[in-house]
């Protein structure tokens, strides 16, 4: 399936909350979730100013997005099943 690495990611982010390391993503996780909104806000800012690396700082976009799903307990299956209820 196509949404593999996604779970992969996903996995790794509630490992990297659960037990923080010495990490990009444990320190923002133990921050404060301000700092991942402010992440993901700063992100979309990139995104949608560089066309050159679209792609690339879309995938930081919603890595940043997914990260905070993670600090606020949210289950990846949610996050599927709302892109369903939408799509019906």
């Amino acid at each position: 399936m196509k949404d593999k690495i996604i779970r992969e990611v996903y996995r790794v982010l509630e490992e990297r909350r659960d037990n923080p390391i010495d990490s990009y993503t444990s320190k923002i996780m133990q921050d404060s979730d301000k700092r991942a909104e402010d992440k993901i806000l700063e992100k979309i800012l990139i995104a949608s100013k560089n066309d050159e690396n679209l792609v690339y700082e879309s995938a930081d976009l919603i890595f940043h997005t997914l990260l905070l799903l993670v600090y606020k307990g949210v289950e990846l299956d949610e996050l599927f099943e709302e892109f369903e209820r939408r799509r019906k």
